[in-house]
């Protein structure tokens, strides 16, 4: 079904959107005005795209990996995420009036984390309020069929190699095509935490217009892949003190950032050993979606001696309800190693999953669950 008012001329190969004409939503700030352009028209190809794609193909659609993450996705590189049932797609909007090709930067084809099942080409028209849709093609397609241009970092697909009709898309998945989505691409090695934090300190001054490709594309790559980097990217250019330190959150309140990501400060009550009474204290509480069915992470000092010890613990929001067997918490460093007694897993159904640490003043780590929570991105805590 087409959802495009009159009086646009609509072809029978194409899908052609009205793009809303809500209020501006974009509080975000960008660095330069290029990213402040790109924000804008994935913004609003989103606003049109989505609410389409759930009514049409896939009513599981959703932002990838959530809302709160785009601008530090458009603030550097063009393209918007969105994953369905099992599947990913990205849609690469495009002010250019010559459909002639799909222009892909390397980011979305080449980083692992980030590799689509299909990538979406629209042609976008905010003068007369509309886009379309004028293809569509595949990972496996874009990499063997497609053109690599090194001096963007893009890969290019002629219009004639496109599916033009956006609608195919639900007819080969109902009809299961088994065809191969996605080609083989070559990992990209990690970079250790001093190496990240030296291309941060480069790379993160708004007068690098061009950051993407100002170093060499496994180093771009590799700190992109790490969500926690890639958020640290975007702050550090926008000119954003420390937005991820725990103590901080805890003497002056939840940055405003993490606050976008769900983070509140919150009292909470324990019972000490030896008492009758709950004590109350102060901590930090994150409401995430595990297998459907809804958590809380929290974060509290358990001494204040020296040596700081800091206890995150999983429990469920449902009353009565336990945490499954197989449930896992673990913490990492920031570079993603594990390091002694960073994991505790739900053998049988628990009450909670705990782990108690002692973090030395500055240290990072990055907290993961399995399952992996719904709209489950990346973050380096500081303490």
């Amino acid at each position: 079904m087409l959802n495009a008012p009159p009086p646009f001329t609509i072809d029978s190969q194409h899908l052609y959107l009205e793009i809303p004409q809500s209020p501006e939503a974009q509080e975000q700030p960008y660095s330069t005005a290029g990213a402040c352009q790109r924000g804008w028209i994935n913004h609003k190809c989103l606003q049109a795209f989505l609410p389409w794609f759930k009514e049409e193909i896939a009513p599981t659609a959703r932002v990838y990996p959530n809302s709160a993450a785009l601008p530090s996705f458009w603030e550097v590189v063009n393209g918007t995420a969105i994953t369905f049932d099992s599947d990913r797609l990205v849609l690469i909007p495009t002010l250019a009036m010559d459909d002639d090709e799909l222009r892909v930067p390397q980011e979305w084809v080449d980083i692992p984390e980030w590799v689509a099942d299909y990538y979406v080409a629209v042609q976008v028209n905010p003068d007369d309020g509309w886009m379309k849709i004028f293809g569509y093609t595949t990972h496996q397609i874009l990499k063997t069929k497609g053109v690599y241009d090194a001096g963007d970092r893009t890969y290019s697909l002629e219009s004639e190699d496109l599916i033009s009709d956006i609608n195919v898309l639900w007819v080969t998945r109902q009809l299961h095509d088994p065809e191969a989505l996605r080609a083989e691409i070559v990992p990209l090695n990690p970079i250790a935490t001093t190496q990240a934090e030296n291309l941060l300190e480069r790379l993160g001054h708004p007068n690098v217009k061009f950051p993407r490709l100002a170093v060499p594309f496994s180093l771009w790559g590799a700190l992109l892949a790490h969500s926690g980097w890639r958020k640290k990217l975007y702050e550090l250019r926008q000119g954003l003190g420390m937005q991820w330190s725990i103590p901080q959150w805890l003497q002056t309140g939840v940055a405003n950032l993490a606050q976008q990501w769900g983070w509140e400060k919150r009292e909470f009550a324990v019972v000490a050993a030896g008492m009758r009474s709950a004590e109350p204290f102060l901590g930090l509480s994150r409401q995430i979606i595990v297998a459907e069915h809804p958590y809380e992470l929290r974060i509290f000092p358990k001494s204040a001696s020296e040596d700081y010890v800091w206890r995150f613990e999983l429990r469920s929001t449902t009353p009565g309800r336990q945490i499954p067997a197989g449930f896992k918490l673990r913490l990492l460093t920031e570079d993603l190693q594990s390091f002694e007694n960073n994991e505790d897993t739900a053998t049988t159904p628990v009450d909670m999953l705990y782990l108690e640490v002692i973090l030395e003043l500055g240290e990072g780590v990055v907290w993961e669950i399995e399952p992996t929570p719904g709209d489950y991105d990346r973050e380096i805590l500081r303490f």
